[in-house]
């Protein structure tokens, strides 16, 4: 069994994570498995969707640190 080494920092984000995961789905027009199992897909759709959704991940991320108005 392959041990997962892939587990969220913040567990109440999972489910900001998978709305995150289908809206980018449908902008890339890839159907995500409804049973989970991405083993029918081609590395190409699954790398690109995981490239954007770190894309965008990057982006909020950016966005948040620049509203922050913080001072270090």
């Amino acid at each position: 069994m392959a041990r997962r080494s892939n587990n969220l920092q913040v567990p109440q984000a999972l489910a900001a994570l998978e709305q995150l995961k289908y809206e980018a789905a449908q902008e890339l027009g890839i159907t995500i498995p409804q049973d989970g199992y991405y083993g029918n897909m081609v590395s190409r759709e699954t790398g690109s969707l995981g490239g954007y959704i770190t894309k965008k991940l990057v982006q909020q991320a950016e966005q948040a640190l620049s509203g922050a108005g913080r001072t270090l």
